[in-house]
């Protein structure tokens, strides 16, 4: 297998027009989003999306078991520590909120370009959201024009197991779920299928796996033409035909069989009370118990990230919500809390994190406000360049 952590192929169609194909390639990692996938996947993307024999792109990710797991949590937690031994060789009894991660936000502020260039993306962008889709894994597909899942889709923003929130523009997508879909999501890292994906609109299509190869070669033999509406249109064709066959294998939504409990729990004044009211409830449901040992067991930090973030982010654009993750994700890496979590998820695996809070009912807003202070000046914000759609 080639060394290459990303794999690009450009696919002959009938016509003088090509399909570009880009593979995560990284299996063993569950294709987790690495620093250098972004690095290739950046300019190889404005390259596709430039030259005008390419006519679409085909993101997936290689092996069965995931498309992206996720991002490179584990680098990430080693520039964190790394960072920290040095602060403490030079400055005794510092604040852990005046440590600086740089290499941290380095890699979110070229993630969340590359999550924001798909999403702005102007050809037909198709991810194939096959097995596990995860926190990054999830960024790169929400932004795609077509994106389909299968039967063994898994997928779910599990950042609150890990002293995290959920990044990569979810303050965007997750505020358009329908019925407090967002916010439960976000709370419980809740796992969710292929159904749930389209009913919460992080999902186009369902196919099976077993036919990815014969839609590739049916896109190769559409007639593409220079038109990029009339592209997008014969993509969505092409995806209908393949979805109207297997219909019937789409598993059942397990939000829409919980909605109505997901509404009672969500609707409370605030976040103490909405904590309390899905870890009180009283069910023997495989899907929602999972759902309330994630909450309880979750960094009571990060629940109030989740819940603040989604509060602001309601009125704003998707380059504005990029802008206000950049700054609660440096903060998250100085504060401590996501390294911790990292570390009793991935590292030590001892599944004990030391939070800095031992439930949500402790988190100051003093605390929380510092979150949400911006470390720069608009001018020099570090995504300071993204338009606003």
């Amino acid at each position: 297998m080639s060394e290459e952590v990303v794999l690009f192929e450009e696919v002959n169609c009938l016509t003088d027009k090509k399909i570009a194909v880009a593979t995560l390639n990284s299996p063993r990692s569950l294709n987790a989003l690495s620093g250098d996938m972004i690095d290739l996947l950046m300019p190889k993307l404005l390259e596709w999306r430039d030259n005008d024999d390419i006519v679409m792109i085909f993101l997936q990710g290689s092996g069965d078991k995931a498309f992206c797991a996720g991002g490179d949590i584990v680098h990430m937690y080693n520039a964190m520590t790394e960072s920290a031994m040095k602060e403490n060789t030079t400055t005794a009894n510092s604040d852990a909120k005046d440590k600086s991660v740089p290499a941290l936000e380095q890699y979110f502020t070229k993630e969340y370009q590359l999550d924001y260039l798909i999403h702005t993306f102007n050809k037909p962008f198709l991810v194939w959201g096959q097995g596990i889709v995860m926190g990054g894994g999830l960024g790169l597909m929400v932004g795609a024009s077509h994106r389909v899942v299968t039967e063994s889709s898994r997928i779910a923003m599990p950042e609150i197991s890990i002293g995290l929130y959920p990044d990569v523009g979810g303050s965007y997508f997750l505020n358009r779920m329908p019925e407090n879909c967002g916010l439960f999501l976000g709370l419980t890292g809740a796992s969710i299928n292929a159904a749930d994906a389209k009913y919460t609109k992080m999902a186009d299509f369902f196919l099976l796996n077993e036919h990815k190869q014969q839609l590739l070669t049916a896109l190769s033999e559409v007639k593409w033409g220079d038109t990029i509406a009339l592209n997008h249109d014969k993509l969505s064709d092409v995806l209908q035909s393949f979805e109207q066959d297997v219909k019937a294998s789409l598993p059942n939504s397990q939000l829409k069989q919980h909605q109505s409990l997901i509404n009672q729990v969500i609707q409370q004044p605030d976040l103490v009370a909405i904590v309390d009211a899905i870890i009180s409830v009283d069910i023997e449901d495989k899907w929602f118990n999972k759902a309330q040992k994630s909450l309880a067991h979750g960094s009571p930090m990060s629940a109030h990230l989740v819940y603040q973030q989604l509060q602001q982010a309601q009125s704003m654009t998707l380059a504005e919500c990029f802008k206000l993750e950049l700054g609660l994700s440096v903060k998250s890496g100085q504060f401590g809390e996501f390294c911790e979590g990292v570390r009793a998820l991935l590292i030590d695996k001892d599944n004990q994190p030391n939070w800095h809070f031992s439930n949500v009912e402790e988190v100051d807003a003093k605390t929380l406000a510092w979150f949400f202070e911006t470390p720069w000046q608009a001018e020099s914000h570090p995504l300071a360049e993204l338009e606003q759609v």
